[in-house]
Parts: structure tokens; C-alpha cells; sequence
């Protein structure tokens, strides 16, 4: 059947979309969610059907997705028949039904995923399958090189590739920002790709575009490399593993991360790594809980690591309170860019990224890591390196601490007891965050005067909430009124708090890439 075509100038996540009158969805034989194979002269494409009343009989809408595919513009005649039923579909019916998958069945979906051949019901269903039945190592092998396959990939000229990642949950956890510099500056080749925020206050790509652009393609990315050895730049633009960025919008959604362990590792096979340090933040407050569980996501990332030519070791961190004193794009990069410039002291963040940077470099046969990576911070080559990147990216490679303003709105939090800091509350601290106004708005967050352990007198100062909007902060302050983030006292009180009725459990859902 031949349509005209209607642009109608929509983005659908990289997904092709079409919108069909219900005369002409009738006469095709199709409903909508169904598929349709679109054919223009030599070039043709698999759509996803949308039924409406706006788009008129005899013509039908295309998004940009579809748009550019088929080199449209308005009025273009398209030949459209029903597409063929996708074999993807049977596979996800029998992971539901509790059957292992092989290779290529996973290869079959992951394909359909990224060619647009699955509708959002259909990848839903299949992220249910693999959160209720489980993926064993070989599903996750075969999911992580078929995201590979299915993407592009950074070919890089060199033998020895290093990498980083955490896997979350931690919040104001800017310590790439420091291990690329350290590991750089020691002439290893580190191309780092990060993510935006998902669920948290600021993902690496947030604070790190606070100081430099992010959004480089892969060509671009490559010269920064090639150049300087390293660099930090926002994944979602380089199309390397395309599958998984559409799997976590499922995952979100759904508040599960099944794909957790082929999710890390197909990002690090795309871009070359031969060795990978991962940071696993554990405890009461972090997405890993227990060093028992932490102790078996390890056994499993480094034998997957191992499948896939990929030398891995982990790091079981400390994930009970926020890393640094900062939470929130502009304040994250404010404080590691003190840092390295030796301007200001943060224990933790200084500690936590020095023994990252220091298994790196003890993969790769250089002895004293830790020492060697503290050295490089201290005497300046950090600093110099990640001015460096900073220009090659192009950011201000001149940037100072204080050139970074965070938001003009500020609420002051004082402590009610006087002692000692007991805890801190990581999943309410993100909210409050995340209410006045971060990540999107890069000024806003937190920044604390004390942490675990600190003492403090009744009326003292423990943290800052920013915000760059009146009605944002207000929105943060309500959060406060009616939760208490960080607790204060002599001591540990025994009791928590008393249950009269069945309680309605909120559990807090990390998803960081």
C-alpha cells in the first residue's frame, strides 16, 4: 500500500515510529504496537505502528528516526506492507517460560532491540523474564558481545588499554575525575565513557561537563586520546553498546537492573579495555549492602571479564556515607578540582581514588600503586593532565575553583544535638538533592561541613542545600520537615523506630551506569 508521507518532527529515542490514520491501519490489517516494513527507492526500514486521528487517510507520519533512515521529506510516496513476526519474540517467550538462551537467540534480540524491531511492551517483557528467571554467565556473556556487536566500537592503537567503573549507588562519588588524570598523567591510555545521572545526583558526565564539553563523537573522542591518553566523555553520544541505553529505560521503569554485570562489561569490551578496575560501594546505604554480596558480584565480573578477554579486578569500598563533601554537578567538580590542586584536603576522596588508580597501575606490573598514584596528585601532574583533557575536550583549561558558582538559593541545616555525627541517610540526602533541582540544574546540591565520626555542638552547621530556583529549594526544605538525613548524638540509640501498623516498604532503586 502506498502513503504519502507526514514529517512530523518527533525524536523517539532512536526508535522508528510511524502513525497511521484507523481507515488505513483497518485496511493493512494492523493494530497498533504492530510493525510495518516501510520501503523508499533502495532504502527500506521496520517501524513500530501508532493509530491516530490526526494523521490524515492515505498519508502517514514518520518520526526523525524514520525520517532520516528513509531520506523522507513531505509528501514522499512509501510503499508500507505488514512486517514479518520477529523470531526475538519466541526467544523472549521461552526466557519467560524459564529456558536458558543460547547465543544466538540472545544475539536475535539484542539485534531487534537496536534495529527497532521490538516495541516497548516486548523489551519490557524481556528484562521481566531476565529479572525473574536469572541470566547465568554464559547469557550474560553472550548478552554483553552481542551489545557490543550490535554498536559501534573505539578502535584504539594501542596494546595496553585501561579502564574504571563503579557500579553506583554512592552518592558524590567524583573520583573519576581524579583517576583519569593520575592514571593518564602515568602514560596509560585511558579512555574513559561515562554516564548522566539516572537515579542519583549527578553521574560523572554531569559533573564532569561542569568543567569541559562531553557530548564528543567518537572520532572526536579518539583524537582526544591519541593526544593525551585520556579523557571523559558522556557515552550516550558514541553509540558504542546502543542496546543497553535502551534497556535501562525498562529497567527504570520497572525499578530492577538485571543487566547489570553485561551493561558494565559491553561498554568496557567496545571502547578496548584490556584491564578494568571496578569500584563496588558496600554498605548499609549503597546498592551492594553486604562484603558477602559484594564479594560474589566480584567473583562474577572478573570470570565474565575473563570470557571476554578483559583483565578485572574490583575494589569493595566504603558506601555509607556520600564520597568528599559535595553533592551535585558544579559542587562535585569544584571539590576535585581543588583537590588536584592540592588546595583543599578530603580524605576519603583522596584515599578512595588513589587506591583506584594504584590497582590500575598494579594490573599492569608497576609496583607500589597506591604510592605512585598519590605522588602524581600531590606533586601536580594530576592537575596538569586534567587541564589537558579539559582543552583538548574543549573546556577552559584555565578554570578555577571559584569560577564555579553554585546556586544563589541556599538552605543551612544545623545540628539539633550536640556529639558526634552518628549516620547519614544516603538515599534521603540524593532526594534532597535531586529535589532542589540537581542534576539538571548543575548549581544545585549539597555541600557538608561534617561527616561520620565529626564532632558537633548543638546549632552548628552539617550541610548547605543549594539551588539555583526559589520554588526548588522549598521543594527541598519540605523534604527536611519531614525526615531527618543525618543524625547526631553521644551515642548509637538502640531503638529505631516503632511499627503499630503494616508499614508501606519504600526501598530506594540505584540505577547507575
Amino acid at each position: 500500500m502506498l502513503l504519502r508521507t507526514e514529517i512530523l518532527g518527533i525524536e523517539s529515542g532512536g526508535k522508528p515510529v510511524v502513525f497511521l490514520n484507523k481507515l488505513d491501519a483497518e485496511e493493512i490489517g494492523i493494530a497498533a504496537s504492530g510493525r510495518l516494513n516501510l520501503v523508499s527507492k533502495d532504502r527500506s526500514i521496520t517501524a513500530i505502528v501508532n493509530i491516530t486521528s490526526s494523521v490524515r487517510k492515505g498519508q502517514i507520519g514518520v518520526n526523525d528516526e524514520v525520517r532520516r533512515a528513509l531520506a523522507l521529506r513531505r509528501g514522499n510516496a512509501v510503499d508500507v506492507n505488514v512486517a514479518p513476526f520477529p523470531k526475538s519474540l519466541q526467544f523472549i517467550r521461552n526466557k519467560l517460560a524459564g529456558r536458558k538462551l543460547l547465543y544466538g537467540e540472545i544475539r536475535e534480540v539484542v539485534k531487534d532491540v537496536v534495529d527497532g524491531n521490538l516495541n516497548e511492551s516486548e523489551i519490557t517483557a524481556f528484562i521481566t523474564a531476565l529479572h525473574i528467571q536469572g541470566l547465568d554467565l554464559d547469557e550474560a556473556t553472550s548478552l554483553a558481545s552481542s551489545m557490543v556487536e550490535t554498536g559501534k566500537q573505539l578502535e584504539l592503537d594501542a596494546k595496553t588499554i585501561v579502564d574504571k567503573h563503579s557500579v553506583g549507588g554512592v552518592p558524590g562519588d567524583k573520583t573519576t575525575l581524579l583517576v583519569v588524570p593520575i592514571v593518564s598523567a602515568a602514560g596509560l591510555v585511558i579512555p574513559k565513557t561515562s554516564s548522566r545521572a539516572i537515579t542519583s545526583a549527578s553521574g560523572t558526565a554531569d559533573r564532569a561537563e561542569v568543567l569541559m564539553p562531553v557530548d564528543l563523537d567518537i572520532k572526536e573522542m579518539k583524537g582526544v586520546v591519541k593526544k593525551c591518553s585520556g579523557c571523559v566523555v558522556w557515552g550516550g553520544a558514541l553509540n558504542l553498546a546502543p542496546a543497553d541505553d535502551i534497556f535501562v529505560k525498562a529497567e527504570y521503569s520497572l525499578s530492577v537492573d538485571p543487566l547489570l554485570l553485561p551493561s558494565i562489561m559491553s561498554k568496557k569490551k567496545a571502547v578496548g579495555a584490556t584491564h578494568l578496575v571496578v569500584d563496588i560501594p558496600t554498605g548499609r546505604g549503597a546498592k551492594i549492602k553486604t562484603i558477602g554480596e559484594g564479594d560474589f558480584l566480584a567473583k562474577d565480573i572478573i570470570e565474565l571479564g575473563r570470557r571476554l578477554g578483559i583483565n578485572s579486578h574490583c575494589l569493595l569500598t566504603y558506601g555509607e556515607q556520600p564520597v568528599g563533601f559535595s553533592m551535585g554537578p558544579t559542587a562535585e567538580a569544584r571539590e576535585a578540582l581543588e583537590v588536584l590542586m592540592n588546595r583543599s584536603q578530603v580524605p576519603d576522596l583522596v584515599d578512595k581514588a588513589c587506591h583506584i588508580a594504584g590497582a590500575v597501575f598494579e594490573m599492569v606490573g608497576m609496583d607500589g600503586g597506591y604510592g605512585l598514584a598519590k605522588e602524581i596528585l600531590q606533586t601536580g601532574r594530576a592537575e596538569k593532565k586534567l587541564r589537558e583533557i579539559i582543552s583538548l575536550q574543549g573546556g577552559d583549561a584555565n578554570v578555577k575553583p571559584e569560577d564555579l558558582a553554585l546556586g544563589k538559593h541556599d538552605l543551612p541545616v544545623r545540628a539539633t544535638t550536640s556529639g558526634q555525627v552518628l549516620w547519614m541517610d544516603n538515599d534521603l540526602l540524593v532526594s534532597i538533592a535531586r529535589a532542589a533541582g540537581a542534576p539538571k540544574d548543575k548549581g544545585a546540591g549539597i555541600v557538608f561541613n561534617k561527616k561520620q565520626g565529626d564532632k558537633v555542638r548543638e546549632g552548628e552547621i552539617l550541610f548547605t542545600v543549594y539551588a539555583e530556583k526559589s520554588r526548588k529549594l522549598s521543594r527541598a526544605e519540605e523534604l527536611l520537615s519531614m525526615q531527618n538525613p543525618v543524625g547526631t548524638g553521644d551515642r548509637m540509640e538502640m531503638f529505631i523506630h516503632k511499627v503499630k501498623e503494616s508499614p508501606v516498604v519504600k526501598r530506594s532503586f540505584v540505577l547507575e551506569r
